[in-house]
């Protein structure tokens, strides 16, 4: 179970980089959502083929992953759209409430429950989230379509890591995620020709960029929260993963000089009371949580 929290964090770390990455490219965002999810493929590729001929998997099971991966798809250009249409704040704050989400989709789709602890954990964590973004939210007319974008994006993501979790049976993650991201990847490249022309000479920066992204935040980051999905409870995921704030406020002080508020310190301690609550309303054991 340790192991398993920890893998949880490096992928929620490599998660919150994805935000580094895409302030510092160039390339047209449904275009960088596209090729992201491609790079992480063609990277996992041989992984794919190997797993494939060691469990004899027919090729026709693969399109369970048709389902997740447009609904990726649709989350990461839905994301990048409303967080530019909405308020920092308001964006930040409303795609951090996949923890209030997720116990519909776990209980529509599993009837799984989150016990007493992961609610108190859940409401912890929340009230830190608030505080954190409460002061800058604005309630302005002029924000309520992004504000609408950010929620259904944040709706897709939760639908997104639900999937994940229906289609544990599948039995390698590779023969899950590989082409997952090749269906998401294929959805945001087409979608990216209603907003131009995506064959261009892009600066050799913006490529290295591109690759960082596609390996980070995709091949590691989302690999690891779609496998923790199949081993942990799924509220307890997603309640782990609004750490993506704190590591992503970590890493701009040290490279661009964003100096945190001091609302950032308490909702960080708050995110971490919260997942320990979580984590003790579970007693596993080596068999648990496969």
């Amino acid at each position: 179970m340790f192991y398993r929290i920890l893998l949880l964090i490096l992928g929620v770390w490599a998660c919150s980089t994805a935000v580094i990455f895409i302030k510092q490219s160039h390339l047209p965002p449904v275009l960088l959502a596209g090729l992201r999810q491609l790079v992480a493929a063609v990277v996992l590729a041989p992984l794919f083929w190997r797993e494939q001929r060691r469990h004899r998997y027919p090729l026709r099971r693969l399109t369970a992953t048709i389902l997740p991966g447009i609904v990726l798809g649709i989350h990461f250009i839905s994301w990048i759209i409303g967080a530019r249409l909405a308020a920092a704040a308001n964006a930040s704050l409303i795609v951090n409430l996949v923890p209030v989400s997720m116990p519909f989709f776990l209980f529509a789709m599993f009837r799984e429950r989150p016990t007493g602890g992961e609610w108190c954990g859940t409401a912890v964590a929340m009230v830190g989230m608030l505080l954190l973004s409460g002061a800058d939210f604005s309630l302005d007319r002029h924000y309520f379509r992004g504000d609408l974008v950010c929620f259904g994006s944040m709706l897709f993501f939760c639908f997104y890591l639900a999937l994940g979790r229906r289609n544990r049976d599948v039995p390698s993650l590779w023969l899950y995620v590989v082409p997952l991201y090749a269906v998401g990847g294929l959805f945001c490249t087409v979608m990216s020709l209603f907003w131009g022309n995506p064959i261009q000479a892009y600066p050799v920066r913006d490529l290295w960029l591109l690759l960082a992204l596609g390996v980070i935040p995709t091949v590691i980051g989302h690999s690891i929260l779609n496998v923790s999905m199949h081993r942990l409870p799924g509220q307890l995921v997603s309640i782990i993963n609004m750490g993506q704030f704190i590591f992503a406020g970590i890493m701009a002080y040290f490279l661009f000089r964003e100096v945190p508020s001091r609302m950032f310190y308490l909702a960080s301690i708050m995110l971490v009371v919260g997942s320990a609550i979580a984590l003790r309303s579970h007693r596993f054991n080596g068999n648990a949580a496969k």
